[in-house]
């Protein structure tokens, strides 16, 4: 693949942008519930991450999504909406004092979206839509793009060159599995290699790598069970961060119950998890 590390967005880079401190050889980590349920709900998951980024000394994304434009019916709860939705954002990242991530799902929701999240997430469906990856990068924010299930690894060197292309090299790409046949995914780990070639962070995102897409029918379904071995894979590969789905009761979490994980034992995971980490390093 075309070498594309020219500008290259180095783990220093988002330190000095969200005052992270990389003081060890973690990955950092995007965790939070899929979608705002309600303001206790979000405080409570926050909170808790907050205090496990500090015991464990890592560098936490919070990541909630005001708007769940993608979900398999037309009945299934879509959140907020973007105005009560950044309200809560905003109120988190005061408190807390952690750096915040949400997706955007058109064009025309950037300019108010930009004044609250600190990395917009383009969501893996809009991977390829060139209007709404330009308009993100021109905010000049960090810009997440999930790699759509639909596209090769070596294909993200598009997605790169169109946000370069608008003056921004501040890019994450983020692994989130491939279609395997119907309502299916696999995840090939030669893809965080492949995509750090484009010089952005690579990110793994273990959550909807075990997502099983209109699994259910109406709803997508999962396989908790598996989200944490293929974290540990990330990490034994060499990942710059990783993405969780976490809540503190995951079968009544409103979007994403069944591979959303249990935050009773994130922290633990995380543990092993780290420990990996640091030799894959080496």
């Amino acid at each position: 693949m075309e070498n594309l590390k020219t500008n290259c967005f180095e783990k220093e880079d988002l330190a000095a942008l969200l005052n992270f401190k990389f003081n060890n050889d973690f990955p950092f980590v995007i965790a939070g519930p899929c979608v705002i349920e309600d303001i206790k709900t979000m405080d409570n998951i926050a909170g808790i991450l907050k205090d496990y980024s500090e015991e464990l000394e890592f560098n936490l994304i919070f990541k909630a999504s005001y708007d769940k434009a993608n979900r398999t019916s037309v009945n299934s709860f879509r959140g907020p909406g973007i105005d009560k939705g950044l309200e809560i954002l905003g109120g988190i990242k005061a408190k807390y004092g952690i750096p915040i991530l949400s997706d955007v799902h058109r064009a025309c929701e950037i300019e108010k979206a930009k004044a609250v999240l600190d990395i917009i997430q383009i969501p893996a469906f809009l991977s390829r839509q060139t209007d709404i990856l330009l308009e993100s990068a021109k905010t000049g924010k960090v810009v997440n793009v999930k790699k759509g299930q639909f596209l090769a690894p070596w294909d993200a060197k598009f997605i790169v060159e169109k946000i370069k292309a608008a003056g921004n090299g501040k890019i994450i790409l983020t692994e989130r599995g491939v279609s395997f046949g119907y309502n299916n995914l696999v995840v090939d780990f030669r893809s965080l290699p492949v995509m750090k070639e484009t010089g952005a962070l690579v990110v793994f995102d273990a959550t909807h790598s075990v997502q099983l897409p209109g699994g259910s029918g109406a709803v997508s379904s999962g396989n908790r069970e598996y989200v944490m071995p293929l974290a540990r894979a990330a990490a034994a590969v060499g990942t710059d961060g990783l993405f969780f789905e976490v809540h503190t009761d995951p079968g009544k979490a409103l979007s994403d119950s069944a591979n959303s994980v249990y935050l009773s034992s994130f922290k633990d995971n995380l543990k092993n998890i780290f420990e990996i980490s640091k030799y894959s390093k080496k």
